[in-house]
């Protein structure tokens, strides 16, 4: 089995045949200066490939840094010899050509060699496995993969029909890939541009988009006379467990991160607290559904970020570690405050009330004077609050849809190649 994958399309049965590298790729060496042709500036990284820059650099500063730039034409294949061994490889599979550092190394597949079989091979496991014993280098961290060395790499390939067949396979699955993150991209984009839009701005009392039948102004109060403050406790992750306890805890850096405006506690995974002590100490805390837990400490200005409690259903669940607990004064509707406390619309008050500098916090009472905005009406609430959970199961649908199919990928790339490479 050295020499012939574990999973093979149906008809193709012969051996696969050993190759050197240098005869299946040509060096290409076709120098640009961006600013004078006029052709974009794109970067390589190991997570996706051939990547623009434009988002992410200063164009005219890197340009004027280094005039070296090396242009990638429509089929070239380009690499970053430094990090080869994680498999910073990308494929130009686009109408246009791009420029990349003069440091990356490009390169075209031979004729016989179907183009996006061989991209896709380069980022196996297998051939990640050779690079790493044929790199140069003293140090790991500094081993690279030059073409001169990568053209003495002896690996197996099939025939040009069963490799346009592979390379066919895993063309559609990137497609498949790149077209739910960009769908997942886009529900993002316009969940922002929603949450800018549908809750008032500074010193206004209706939002500029509003469902239909909705005229009336919306209430404007501080935040100490809707939301009364509960108690946090200071456990450490240390102090908690992740298989079983007597109540379920929620970590201020899963706040931050894991959560979103809404936590469904129903179907999280919680770490528990384990100290029965605990309970009786903070049982006038324990959350209920429509209660606020607002991170007060981070190190950016994400501090602020909170989450509503949802789909509790007789758990005993508290606020932990760096945290304020909110319990609103009267009944909102579910995910009003969670999406309204997220938005720019309420958290650009919080931003010159932080204090630090390298550890960011807002405290209690500076938040008790910030306003809190919102319709009278629960009904509307209840619509506003729907339209963004709606928009956040779109995003995390296309989301795992995209992770499923890299676990595909994934797996194939370990099986439709041979285990030698």
């Amino acid at each position: 089995m050295g020499n012939t994958p574990n999973i093979r399309f149906k008809g193709f049965t012969d051996d696969w045949e050993q190759r050197k590298l240098g005869d299946v790729f040509e060096q290409t060496a076709n120098i640009v200066n961006p600013n004078e042709e006029k052709i974009e500036l794109w970067s390589l990284t190991v997570e996706d490939g051939l990547t623009s820059k434009t988002e992410r650099y200063n164009r005219e500063f890197l340009v004027k840094k280094d005039n070296n730039f090396k242009e990638v034409r429509p089929g070239d294949i380009v690499y970053n010899p430094m990090n080869m061994t994680l498999g910073a490889v990308g494929y130009n599979g686009m109408s246009k050509s791009v420029a990349v550092s003069g440091y990356y190394t490009t390169m075209i597949a031979n004729e016989g060699y179907d183009s996006y079989y061989i991209n896709t091979w380069l980022k196996s496991p297998q051939a990640i496995s050779l690079y790493k014993i044929f790199a140069t280098g003293s140090l790991i961290e500094k081993q690279r993969v030059q073409f001169s060395t990568l053209s003495i790499i002896p690996a197996t390939f099939p025939n040009y029909e069963e490799q346009q067949k592979i390379g066919q396979y895993f063309s559609n699955l990137d497609h498949i890939i790149t077209l739910h993150q960009r769908k997942c991209d886009e529900t993002k984009k316009l969940k922002k541009f929603m949450l800018q839009k549908m809750f008032p701005k500074k010193d206004e009392k209706k939002p500029e988009i509003r469902f239909a039948g909705f005229t009336d102004d919306w209430e404007q109060r501080k935040l100490g006379d809707v939301l009364v403050s509960l108690q946090n406790n200071t456990l450490s992750r240390a102090d908690l467990s992740n298989e079983s306890g007597v109540a379920k805890n929620v970590h201020y850096g899963d706040v931050l991160i894991k959560f979103g405006e809404v936590l469904d506690v129903g179907k999280e995974q919680l770490p528990m607290i384990t100290d029965e002590r605990v309970l009786s100490k903070y049982k006038a805390s324990f959350l209920q559904n429509g209660d606020v837990i607002v991170a007060d400490t981070a190190e950016d200005s994400t501090v602020g970020k909170c989450s509503e409690i949802a789909g509790l259903n007789g758990d005993i669940v508290l606020s932990g570690l760096h945290t304020i607990p909110y319990r609103p004064v009267e009944k909102f509707a579910t995910g009003y405050l969670g999406y309204y406390l997220n938005s720019g619309a309420y958290h650009n008050q919080l931003i010159p009330l932080m204090q630090g500098i390298k550890v960011t916090s807002v405290s209690k009472s500076a938040m008790q004077d910030t306003d809190i905005v919102y319709p009278k009406s629960v009904k509307e609430q209840a619509m506003i609050g729907n339209c963004f959970q709606s928009l956040d199961h779109l995003i995390t649908l296309h989301q795992r849809k995209c992770d499923e199919i890299k676990e595909i990928k994934k797996f194939m790339l370990k099986n439709m190649f041979p285990q030698k490479g």
